[in-house]
Formats: structure tokens, C-alpha cells, sequence
């Protein structure tokens, strides 16, 4: 077996590969029970795209579609997050507190950290309230 025969057996295997896994994804798009279903499968399709344009890049030495491969990849990535994010938001509630009628345990109420917003993180870089040995409580990190 010659470099060439085996290169003509790798493009026929790849190209049936990805044609395989493209016919997949287009009945997952067209059965698929839920919106996220068909924007994974979506997603999936381009990135079969961009594997395909990788592989003909590679096959013939044709290295100008890598801005087509960049764009694609960049389109299909922000198409899946838009869509994820507005799902998301759309099944989002709103979290409402139990009244006080209705706590557990004959009124004592549930534990602090399941249902409490955290408070947001501050910097520790600049504390004006830190003490330092040589000046004292109250004259800390800030600026002089």
C-alpha cells in the first residue's frame, strides 16, 4: 500500500464520517421534542461544517478558509449561547418566600444559605479599615 492509496482510503472515511454524523443531526433538527434539542443539534451541524472545511484545508493545503473556519465557529457559538440564554430566561421564576404560616418545623425557618442571595464579593486589594503595625487601626492599606 502506497502513502496515496492510504491517504484516498483516510478522505473516504472522513468524508463518510462526517456525512454520517450530519444526516444524524438533521433528524435530530427535524424530530427533536424541545428547542434545545434542535439547537444542539444545530450547533452540532455547524461544527460539522467547520470540521469538514478543516478537513478539505487540510487534504488539499487550501489554508485561506481558515477565516471561514473562524467565522463559523464564532457564529455557531454565539447562535447556541443567545438561544440558551433566552430559554433559559424564559423558564426562569422568580423565587418567592414561604409564608410565615407555612415555615417548617413549627415556625423556624429554613437554613440561611438555600435560599439567601450572597452579598457581592469586595475586593481586598485596598481596605481602608485594615490595620497595619505601623500606623495603627484605622490608617490601612489606602493611599497616603
Amino acid at each position: 500500500m502506497t502513502i496515496d492509496t492510504i491517504e484516498t482510503w483516510l478522505t473516504w472515511a472522513i468524508g463518510g464520517l462526517l456525512f454520517l454524523s450530519a444526516l444524524l443531526s438533521l433528524i435530530r433538527i427535524t424530530l427533536g421534542p424541545s428547542v434545545l434539542d434542535r439547537v444542539v443539534a444545530s450547533d452540532v451541524l455547524v461544527s460539522i461544517v467547520v470540521c469538514a472545511l478543516g478537513a478539505y484545508a487540510a487534504l488539499t493545503d487550501a489554508w485561506t478558509t481558515l477565516p471561514l473556519l473562524i467565522s463559523l465557529s464564532l457564529v455557531g457559538f454565539m447562535g447556541s449561547v443567545a438561544v440558551a440564554r433566552f430559554v433559559a430566561r424564559d423558564r426562569d421564576t422568580p423565587f418567592v418566600a414561604p409564608a410565615p404560616d407555612r415555615l417548617q418545623d413549627g415556625g423556624s425557618a429554613p437554613p440561611r444559605h438555600s435560599f439567601a442571595r450572597r452579598a457581592p464579593r469586595r475586593s481586598h486589594g485596598h481596605r481602608a479599615d485594615r490595620a497595619t503595625p505601623e500606623r495603627g487601626p484605622g490608617h490601612g492599606g489606602g493611599r497616603s
